[in-house]
């Protein structure tokens, strides 16, 4: 090793930094490669943690195997860069209950064999990155060991966001990770290995852009009316710049039937402005490169105030759009999460709040596994919007929902749960698309008549209204609790337990090859950590939830919110480390179940009615408190542990099982993991006492003395 004669909190600390770097690097670039893993991050995040158990307990008896971490990750990039000859970047979800471009039942194999292959080789990878912090580990005193371990990851998140925020590019954020495994491990393989994972991440741009969310490429789309630029995210389409302007449509060089055609997308696009009568403002919610905010202006509106969480796309929208609705003085371009923008501007009022085409189901950061959109089509989202609205004003979204009536009735009932309205729901023929109004009071009869008459000459697809003869309360509603949007009534998600019960089976086989046998056996397996990297991952993702709907779920939130977990954990973990006696556990543990309770019944809806300065004082005491207390009780039962590498080892791969039982919010919702939480933490407990009752004849008074 280049830094073989530094200290072991030097190694440690170059490892974790590494090791976080590589996750939230793969993470990313995998989906970009990819386009499945960007709706199973948290899978990817699974098997990180996974490789990471199984490295660590593997790491005393098998040392040397760190040195095929950039070899390995060589490998697995190589098949990443060339995702596209292969056939690997859009291959289909093999689930039939989630609407997002699900593959035939056919390919349902195919398909669960390609993403557990690819998760099997991102798992090796950090197998062998974990095995110097297990060897690490079992050569240094636990909590000294696990302070360097916390500060190298927190500096990972750190670095990895601050490059994401200035919009690098993959080659960038592999360098960062690479470096500190070079100077770990200079062998010849490994220097090379780096080189050329270096030099993949660059062949993989191709033209590529990067957001602090999005991979973006734009492109011709010649085969579309108007031949407008095309704009994807993460290799999946999200939309067309159209120059709808009346210019361009009159022009007389283009054919008629293309005139009729930009007519028809012209008035999709202008429906929601054409509705009032009044149009002095108009909110854009998901305004993308413009489209829709080019057509409040042409309906005359005076100001239009453009959300949009990206701000590259709204920079390409400014450089690249053909109506250049940015550089209208009446626009106010602003760069927010549109839930957040919502929340954060209670006083402000409009004519028309408009929800744009938002395909923020692929949009979030390399260290969130929540969907965007989600929770911007919910019913307290919408009831905010309601809000916003003007007396004599109308909300309303446009959705590409195609043939999937059941998610149109969704939609649907959305709106009318959260206006007391009963929605119109307007056929546009349009990629697919409807749109949902709700009107603030009673619409203009005229105006109505006028926008939906029978076909007129001219019309290429007519604007209809459709009957909707939905009962809202039979249908399962988004909400901030169950945000699953895209589940499919009715249906049972096959293919998320086809990949989970392979992750189980994995991680089962992984430990009998990494630590043998005896890693089960009771003086070897640390069950209490086990049950308490569960729970922990569980009150994580609780934490990350409350928090983005809070303040929206930008990067700057997502690096906040881990940023804050790590240092509380480090701090607990510091206030156990410098004193000479441990503290007491069972006063820990009932405040972390008081917390847990707490959390259960206090949701974001609650603190959103709090001031934005309140919110986040309360809302960040509510997040840490459940993890400061359960760092305390991680740090001193770990202090303890006489193999400190099998006790991290089992926590990693309690995390992992923790990230599966995450997966049951699906049915539950998302609350229901603080009470899972509970139901973990006190397994770990009881654990504990069992364990003091084998030792002692009064287990009580020894958890409480903490000893």
């Amino acid at each position: 090793m280049l830094i073989q004669n530094r200290s072991l909190r030097l190694q440690l600390f170059l490892a974790t930094f590494a090791i976080l770097a590589l996750e939230l690097t793969l993470i990313r670039w995998m989906s970009h490669q990819v386009r499945i893993f960007a709706y199973l991050s948290n899978v990817l995040l699974m098997g990180a943690f996974l490789g990471m158990g199984l490295g660590v307990a593997a790491g005393k008896k098998y040392p040397h195997l760190f040195h095929w971490t950039l070899p390995s990750l060589a490998f697995l990039t190589g098949i990443l860069t060339f995702a596209k000859p292969l056939h690997l970047m859009h291959i289909g979800f093999p689930d039939q209950a989630i609407a997002i471009w699900s593959a035939p039942a056919e390919s349902f194999v195919g398909s669960l064999c390609i993403v557990i292959g690819l998760f099997s080789l991102l798992t090796w990878v950090f197998v062998c990155a974990g095995a110097i912090v297990g060897d690490l580990f079992s050569r240094s005193a636990s909590l000294d060991a696990y302070a360097y371990d916390l500060l190298g990851s927190l500096a990972g998140i750190l670095v990895i966001t601050g490059l994401s925020a200035f919009g690098t590019s993959p080659p960038v954020w592999f360098a960062a990770a690479c470096i500190p495994l070079v100077l770990l491990s200079d062998r010849f393989a490994s220097i090379v290995s780096a080189a050329i994972v270096i030099v993949l991440a660059t062949i993989s741009i191709d033209h590529g852009l990067f957001s602090p969310y999005y991979r973006i490429d734009v492109a011709r789309a010649p085969a579309i009316t108007g031949n407008p630029l095309e704009l994807s995210v993460n290799r999946d389409f999200h939309q067309y710049m159209h120059d709808l302007s009346a210019r361009r449509i009159n022009a007389t060089a283009i054919p008629a039937v293309e005139q009729l055609r930009l007519r028809q997308v012209e008035k999709a696009y202008s429906l929601p402005f054409a509705l009032t009568e009044r149009r002095d403002r108009a909110l854009v919610l998901g305004a993308g490169t413009g489209n829709d905010v080019a057509a409040a202006l042409r309906k005359g509106f005076g100001q239009v105030v453009s959300v949009d969480i990206d701000p590259l796309i709204i920079k390409l929208g400014r450089q690249l759009h053909p109506e250049h609705p940015y550089d209208d003085p009446r626009t106010i371009p602003v760069v927010n999460d549109a839930r957040a923008y919502l929340e954060q501007n209670p006083n402000e009022t409009f004519d028309v709040v408009c929800f744009g085409l938002l395909d923020s189901h692929a949009m979030f950061s390399s260290m969130s596994s929540l969907r965007l959109d989600n929770y911007v089509y919910t019913v307290q989202a919408l009831r905010s919007a309601w809000k916003h609205v003007r007396p004599g004003g109308a909300l309303t979204m446009s959705f590409s929902v195609g043939s999937r009536e059941w998610l149109s009735d969704r939609l649907f009932s959305i709106l009318a749960v959260a206006t007391g309205e009963r929605p119109l729901a307007v056929f546009h023929g349009v990629q697919g698309g409807r749109t949902y109004i709700a009107f603030k009071g009673k619409p203009s009869s005229a105006r109505l008549h006028d926008l939906f008459r029978p076909t007129a000459a001219g019309d290429f697809v007519p604007l209809q209204i459709l009957p909707m003869r939905v009962n809202p309360n039979a249908i399962r509603l988004s909400t901030d609790d169950w945000p699953f949007l895209y589940i499919k009534p009715g249906t049972v998600p096959w293919g998320y337990l086809a990949v989970l019960g392979s992750i189980l089976l994995i991680a089962f086989g992984g430990l009998r090859l990494a630590a043998g046998s005896e890693f089960f056996d009771r003086q070897t397996f640390d069950a209490p950590l086990f049950f308490m990297g569960a729970a922990f991952l569980l009150i994580e993702t609780r934490g990350v939830t409350d928090v983005s709907l809070l303040f929206g779920s930008t990067w700057i939130v997502n690096a906040a919110v881990f940023t804050g977990v790590l240092i509380t954990v480090f701090v607990a973990n510091e206030s156990v480390r410098r004193r000479k006696l441990a503290p007491p556990l069972m006063p820990f543990f009932i405040l972390l179940f008081c917390a847990l309770v707490l959390n259960y019944f206090v949701g974001p809806s609650v603190l959103l009615q709090l001031g934005p300065v309140s919110r986040g004082l309360v809302g960040g005491l509510f997040n840490a408190l459940p993890v400061g207390f359960a760092g305390v009780i991680f740090s001193t039962l770990f202090a303890r542990s006489s193999r400190p590498d099998l006790s991290l080892a089992s926590n990693l791969l309690g995390a992992v099982v923790g990230g599966c039982l995450e997966y049951l919010s699906m049915m539950t919702g998302l609350r229901a993991l603080s009470l899972l939480a509970i139901c973990l933490y006190l397994i770990a407990l009881l654990t504990i006492l069992r364990e003091r009752a084998g030792a002692r004849p009064s287990f009580s008074s020894s958890v409480e003395a903490g000893t």
